[in-house]
């Protein structure tokens, strides 16, 4: 798997110690549409793809 640095986002930590924060808000907006984050969960496994789409609600990864 290639090094990708969503793996260990500030961002996606703020969303997840506080998701409704204004830094949350802002990376769960984010996340919809970067080709990074695309890239990144293309490149998991399908068990470990699901089980973030799940946790995030990403309906298209799963």
């Amino acid at each position: 798997m290639a090094d990708h640095s969503c793996d260990n986002c500030g961002f996606r930590a703020r969303y997840d110690n506080r998701p409704r924060s204004f830094l949350g808000r802002l990376w769960r907006w984010h996340a919809k549409w970067c080709p990074g984050w695309k890239k990144y969960m293309l490149s998991l496994p399908d068990e470990e793809r699901v089980k973030l789409a799940e946790k995030y609600d990403m309906e298209k990864y799963k």
